[in-house]
Order: structure tokens, then C-alpha cells, then sequence
């Protein structure tokens, strides 16, 4: 399985982004899928989750300004961003989780900047 993500750029403060990332190879065993990030000098963190039944989970600093969405018929997710903040500069990397084997798959990050 590869992760192909995309939608990153460069916005102003309270902006909005929209992210996607598609899935090629066999997804029929995808179940979770998410997005992290990763700030320069910070470990890499989870923004959003979403699970096969559709039970999204939030990090507290993006709860009510982001939404996850997902299909894993598609293997596809996607994460809208609003009101953007300068903190919210990192690379974006979607994530996906194979039930079946355990199995953790990365997109390749994309570079989302938020300037004041």
C-alpha cells in the first residue's frame, strides 16, 4: 500500500487548507486511518483520527477547527482545516492502519505553513 498526500501550501492566519491523501495497492484491510505532523524540532504528533465506523478522534489544539474525513471503500482521507494558526506550521503526514496485519502505512508529508 502506498499513501499519496497532497494539499499543503502556504496560507495566512485564519485561513483554511484542505488535505488528501489516497491510498494504491490493497486497501480492502484498511481500517483506521489518520493525520500527524511533525513541527521543526517537535516529535510527531496525531491531529485526527477516524476508524472503519466513522468515530473521529481530535487533538485538543485542532478540536472544532478541523475535521476528518475519510473513505475506506476508496481509501481515501482527507483533513479540512479552519481558522488556521501560526502553530499549526509542520508537515502533514496521513497514516493508514491495515486491521489484518497490523501494519502502519506513511504518506510522504505535505508542508503546511501558516504565516501571520
Amino acid at each position: 500500500v502506498q499513501l499519496q498526500a497532497s494539499g499543503g501550501g502556504l496560507v495566512q492566519a485564519g485561513g483554511s487548507l484542505r488535505l488528501s491523501c489516497a491510498a494504491s495497492g490493497s486497501i480492502l484491510t484498511i481500517n483506521d486511518m489518520a493525520w500527524y505532523r511533525q513541527a521543526p524540532g517537535k516529535p510527531r504528533e496525531l491531529v485526527a483520527s477516524i476508524d472503519s465506523g466513522g468515530d473521529t478522534n481530535y487533538a485538543a489544539s485542532v478540536k472544532g477547527r478541523f475535521t476528518i474525513s475519510g473513505d475506506n471503500d476508496k481509501g481515501t482521507v482527507y483533513l479540512q482545516m479552519n481558522s488556521l494558526k501560526t502553530e499549526d506550521t509542520a508537515v502533514y503526514y496521513c497514516n493508514m492502519v491495515d486491521f489484518l496485519t497490523g501494519s502502519h502505512y506513511w504518506g510522504q508529508g505535505t508542508l503546511v505553513t501558516v504565516s501571520s
